[in-house]
């Protein structure tokens, strides 16, 4: 077990602590720097695969930290590589695949896509395309129907064991697990005197409840959360950012980093 730290963070990528369009956290470079000065380990959190956040834990030079994958399907454990075994990954795309028809031919998952699709649908350049293909627990996608449609999508999915997660751009599927079940496992890990959590999107929800302070970064590409519990009041531990994406992410957090003290 590690020494105590006196702050754990948690953060989304996408729309969060990396820009929605760029892909650059740039602008949070200064919180960045804060939390590196005093200790406080940065826990990555996102629908993105393991292959996908082991260079930007390394660009961060954090590849001392966990990091959660898959919307917490999975967790990539500090110092190692990304697992190629694919096999719950092949188990959900047959439970995908025996769905009723008219039901499968509205998802479009990200392994129903070229590298150039994904590429097209995300942003990324074609060599990140590829590295977002690589999943090993969760297929996120597209859907092309109605509201009711979707009711009925999941109650299918559901019927195969299956869960389904609204996130920023996506609808992610599984067969469970939150980004809060990893967060317990964490937390017990590093003892923090203060846990952190940010994020922008549904499937963020569990995380900011869970944490001592929740961060609701805001997002304009994407409908706002509703209320979340713990929101209520001014002194209540969820807060919502002014400015969008890692500048709401560096002041937000800043502030947390001048409340410890530090």
């Amino acid at each position: 077990m590690t020494t105590p730290v006196p702050l754990l963070v948690f953060t989304d990528l996408d729309g969060t602590l990396l820009d929605h369009d760029s892909y650059s956290y740039a602008a949070a470079q200064p919180a960045l720097d804060a939390l590196a000065e005093i200790g406080a380990p940065l826990v990555l959190a996102s629908s993105k695969t393991a292959a996908e956040i082991a260079p930007l834990r390394a660009a961060l030079g954090r590849e001392d930290c966990p990091a959660i994958v898959e919307n917490g399907a999975g967790l990539l454990a500090p110092h190692a590589a990304p697992d190629p075994d694919a096999r719950t990954y092949a188990r959900l795309r047959g439970a995908l695949d025996a769905l009723p028809a008219d039901l499968r031919a509205q998802f479009r998952g990200f392994g129903d896509m070229t590298d150039g699709e994904v590429a097209r649908v995300t942003g990324l350049r074609m060599s990140e395309a590829a590295m977002a293909r690589q999943r090993a627990f969760s297929e996120p996608g597209l859907w092309d129907g109605d509201a009711a449609s979707e009711a009925a999508f999941v109650a299918a999915l559901a019927d195969q064991g299956l869960q389904a997660r609204r996130g920023g751009r996506f609808l992610t599927l599984s067969f469970g697990g939150t980004k809060a079940d990893r967060m317990a496992e964490i937390i017990a890990t590093y003892r923090p005197g203060l846990t952190l959590a940010l994020g922008d999107a549904p499937n963020d929800v569990e995380m900011l409840e869970t944490a001592d302070i929740g961060i609701v970064v805001a997002n304009p590409h994407s409908r706002p959360l509703p209320p979340l519990r713990g929101e209520a009041g001014p002194d209540g531990p969820i807060r919502r950012t002014k400015k969008p994406g890692p500048s709401g992410w560096n002041m937000a957090v800043r502030a947390v980093v001048s409340s410890l003290g530090a």
